[in-house]
């Protein structure tokens, strides 16, 4: 009878999977069918519950960075995401010990901070956008004013 428990949870978490899309259920699916066929073949409960815990584990750790980074391919940044790795261009000199900096990007100006503490940047200067946190900007001198 246990079989058919991790069958139908199984089943359940594929269904899951399949009207969310968002690779959340699949890796435990795979932890049930594991425990479902060590259940055919005979092993204790406590076994099929170890290896559900450990399959679904060891595939959410290791397999879904691969899975994401492959299947998620296509999607398309929207919003703030697509600000990373755009080039800014420093309006008020950065400064993020004074609290101070400002720069433009795709018309509109942001607060902005630099992603080194220690690092100030000066007005006019270009910037690489890394991150968003919040509504300011992070940025980096862009790689060709380094040299």
């Amino acid at each position: 009878m246990e079989s058919i428990y991790w069958l139908a949870f199984f089943i359940i978490l594929l269904v899951i999977e399949i009207l969310t899309l968002g690779l959340t259920t699949i890796w435990f699916a795979g932890g049930a069918l594991v425990a479902f066929i060590a259940c055919l073949l005979g092993a204790g409960l406590g076994l099929q519950i170890a290896l559900f815990a450990v399959v679904s584990v060891v595939l959410l750790f290791f397999t879904r960075p691969l899975a994401l980074k492959y299947l998620n391919k296509r999607t398309t940044k929207t919003n703030v995401d697509s600000l990373i790795g755009k080039t800014a261009k420093v309006t008020v000199p950065i400064d993020n010990f004074q609290g101070v900096g400002a720069a433009m990007l795709n018309g509109l100006e942001w607060t902005a901070r630099s992603a080194k503490d220690e690092e100030t940047i000066a007005a006019g200067t270009l910037v690489t956008v890394v991150e968003i946190s919040g509504v300011k900007l992070i940025v980096k001198k862009k790689e060709e004013e380094l040299v």
